[in-house]
């Protein structure tokens, strides 16, 4: 198979990152004012509770897959049975999560009361089975999966401005989300063939995937508790209004957090052809890379947003959602800390089979998540589930540091920590300006956001920070070269 370009790739996850991000500023300001905290909430918690349902069909296999395909995507049948196996087993286990679905909306009155809601978010389960987005993601098929993804996210965006139209259509609004999110991925069956064979093949051996399996399952699901758990034990503990906060100000987040490890999403099978072809020298390269990368925007985003949480908040959410201000600056330092993460644990020690120690880490981190948000919510809603979230996320980093110090020391040491934290703070000096100019929230956040990132970015630049520079050279030649093109016609 063609060795794909990790620059297109990159590119194609950069314009994926952008619609993700696109998206709910465009659709969560209009929605947010239409179904208030309490309909954004009910929504956000049954999506986060039916993730432990996905969570269970899936397996681990959404990463597992991933490293297992990308061994073998030279080998059409090897590639082929392997992807027999592992559909196998995820539409297995989803039977078993429907069933458990279905006996948690019968037997749990909350839930019974929603059932409709639940039905509907439910239906990512199967959706998710069917999409084998790890089989594409091995074969670095980022143009397709780009393009899909912007196509139903632009169909989703019209019907959401059409069918959104009251506080009561909060069920409308969870089943546009899951068709925007996971409905293309019956696109993906349907493409597969191009890449493998859907005949009986033989020779299956599903022991060989069941050991891998079950340590990924085991991360997916310290992941999936203290990143999901908030947002349930907030449901229970508190309600939805305060679930409709927490939701607004990890809304904002996540779609940072998509920012800051769109580089590493495209390197995993990158990585791990490496690692099973002996390039250590390459795999030490684009891992330095990535996490400098995570340094120079996490970093900066993270400053910018504890600033300026209020104006974000009310832009995207409306006057009606004071209360995600103190969350969404208790949780933005996790942007620093999950970009690492995501860069050790899944680009680094799962590509080297040393998944396990990631899976100590999460299980760490899930332990004191749900510790604290028992001790904090009860008295601080969901401030004390944010000061979970950060803790949690600060400990895996710690302890999968620890676990790679000696590996990453170059890399980490190579980081210009000073230079960066200098930028940072003259840039937020100069947009804390613009809030003495006391304009409405739209233009405080489109100038100080302007004046802080180009001043940032500028004094890199002065101070040749590598990546930038190379970035930055890379943008004037296209320029130069578009210009001379054009000036030769």
């Amino acid at each position: 198979m063609k060795n794909r370009n990790v620059k297109v790739n990159v590119i194609m996850n950069a314009l994926l990152t952008m619609s993700s991000f696109i998206f709910p500023l465009i659709t969560f300001p209009y929605v947010s004012r239409i179904l208030l905290p309490v309909g954004t909430g009910k929504v956000s918690f049954a999506t986060s509770l039916v993730s432990y349902f996905t969570m269970i069909s899936q397996l681990g296999i959404p990463t597992y897959g991933i490293r297992a395909c990308a061994k073998v995507r030279d080998n059409k049948m090897e590639l082929s049975r392997i992807t027999h196996e592992l559909l196998f087993i995820n539409f297995t286990m989803s039977i078993l999560s429907y069933l458990l679905l279905i006996a948690a909306i019968v037997f749990v009155p909350r839930l019974r009361e929603e059932r409709s809601l639940y039905v509907v978010v439910g239906s990512t389960i199967i959706l998710t089975a069917i999409g084998m987005e790890w089989l594409y993601k091995a074969l670095e098929q980022y143009t397709y999966i780009t393009i899909r993804s912007i196509i139903f996210k632009f169909i989703s965006l019209i019907a959401m401005f059409f069918l959104v139209q009251a506080k009561e259509d909060y069920v409308v609004y969870g089943g546009i989300t899951i068709f925007a999110s996971s409905a293309s991925n019956i696109l993906n069956f349907i493409n597969a063939h191009k890449y493998i064979e859907f005949k009986y093949i033989g020779g299956y051996n599903l022991k060989r995937h069941l050991k891998p399996v079950s340590i990924f399952f085991a991360m997916s699901c310290a992941t999936t508790i203290y990143t999901h758990l908030d947002t349930v034990m907030l449901g229970f503990m508190a309600g939805d209004e305060d679930v409709g906060y927490y939701n607004a100000a990890v809304r904002i987040k996540t779609i940072l957090v998509s920012i800051v490890t769109s580089l590493g999403a495209v390197l995993l099978p990158r990585a791990s052809y490496y690692i099973q072809h002996g390039l250590i020298d390459e795999f030490k390269r684009i891992s330095a890379k990535a996490l400098n990368f995570v340094f120079l925007i996490a970093s900066p985003l993270m400053v910018y947003f504890v600033c300026f949480a209020k104006e974000g908040i009310f832009f995207l959410s409306g006057d009606a959602y004071f209360g995600s201000i103190l969350p969404m600056q208790i949780i933005m330092p996790t942007l620093l800390f999950i970009g690492i993460s995501n860069l050790t644990g899944i680009q680094i020690l799962v590509p080297q089979g040393k998944e396990i120690i990631v899976l100590y880490s999460e299980i760490l981190g899930a332990a004191v998540d749900i510790l604290l948000n028992i001790l904090l919510i009860p008295r601080f809603a969901s401030a004390g589930a944010a000061v979970g979230t950060l803790v949690a996320e600060f400990v895996v980093v710690v302890f999968q540091y620890i676990q790679i110090r000696h590996d990453m020391k170059q890399a980490f040491d190579s980081i210009h920590y000073v230079r960066i934290i200098g930028c940072i703070v003259i840039s937020s000096i100069s947009a804390c300006c613009i809030k003495l100019l006391n304009l409405n929230v739209f233009f405080t956040l489109i100038l100080s956001a302007c004046v802080y990132f180009l001043i940032y970015g500028l004094l890199l630049i002065y101070k040749r920070e590598p990546l930038i520079c190379e970035l930055y050279e890379q943008i004037k030649n296209r320029i130069l070269n578009s210009l001379a093109k054009i000036a030769s016609k």
